[in-house]
């Protein structure tokens, strides 16, 4: 394989995929919405088409031209762009991985702590809010049946500097944004949830791995540690000079960052192993502490 497509490319983990591949000489090629964002990658080497991820012609073409396909681009609740990549590798034998997330493993706990670590040989019963996600995720999977050698990553909590155009994340700098609106480090209900996580840069060797060497039909969760939400606060508080940590209500959560990122992405718990990631692609993340990156 040597021309990687890469959706979702001017964003924060798509942008740090490619500059990994790029390291190592691998041809990235980045399906982009405007003349803008093309300008801004060519001068990364990068080369790009323009057009959208729901135009199903230019998708199958871009496919054509690639060895494989590594979906970012809005990817974990869009099953209509993923039946449209499904359908144009069908038969190709080509690589296809996409980008989930470890909401699916929420319970909707409202703060309250759960430490039940999931595995990937543990099915999911979702709530009803991520069951579409985890549809979408079984029907990758089950299209290696298609002769597609598909993946998919399950990302937790990611942190750290992007590599690409796009350099922050969204959970901590959005948790950071509102806690200096408020003047002290913000967490919701008791703030006891735990969230796994991991370090950009050690997400996209994750993915580089996989691209290399793992089997059709994998699913690999992604995590080198965790914390709790109320513990992340209170880092903010102490990092940044504000009040000490409060609660606020789950509702608030909801207000600010809507009922997906209230509920899940801060009120639940997403915890995880990676040691499938470890054991079967030598995956060896080097960053253990979210806290030092706030």
């Amino acid at each position: 394989m040597k021309k990687i497509l890469i959706t979702g490319i001017t964003g924060y983990i798509g942008g740090s995929i490619a500059k990994k591949l790029q390291d190592k000489n691998y041809t990235v090629i980045g399906l982009v919405r405007n003349e803008t964002h093309a300008k801004e990658l060519a001068s990364a080497g990068i080369e790009t088409i323009i057009g959208s991820i729901h135009n199903e012609a230019l998708l199958r073409a871009a496919i054509e031209k690639s060895d494989a396909i590594i979906h970012n681009a809005d990817s974990a609740d869009d099953a209509y762009a993923v039946d449209s990549i499904i359908n144009a590798l069908e038969g190709t034998g080509k690589t296809f991985i996409f980008t989930s997330g470890s909401a699916i493993l929420g319970g909707k706990e409202n703060g309250e702590k759960s430490d039940f670590i999931f595995t990937e040989d543990i099915p999911l019963t979702p709530r009803l809010e991520m069951a579409s996600r985890v549809l979408i995720n079984d029907c990758v999977l089950r299209s290696a049946q298609k002769n597609i050698r598909s993946i998919v990553i399950v990302p937790t909590m990611v942190y750290g500097t992007g590599l690409g155009i796009k350099k922050d994340s969204i959970q901590i700098p959005a948790l950071t944004q509102f806690s200096k609106e408020k003047g002290f480090g913000v967490y919701f209900g008791k703030g006891e949830n735990i969230w796994s996580n991991i370090h950009i840069e050690d997400l996209a060797d994750l993915y580089v791995l996989a691209l290399e060497n793992a089997k059709a039909g994998s699913l690999y969760y992604a995590e080198n540690g965790s914390s709790n939400i109320r513990n992340i606060a209170e880092t903010i508080s102490t990092k940044y000079g504000l009040q000490p940590a409060q609660s606020l209500s789950v509702q608030e959560a909801v207000d600010r960052f809507s009922p997906a990122g209230g509920y899940f992405g801060f009120a639940s718990n997403s915890l995880c192993n990676a040691d499938k990631a470890k054991k079967e692609l030598g995956w060896a993340p080097q960053y253990h502490s979210i806290e030092d990156f706030i």
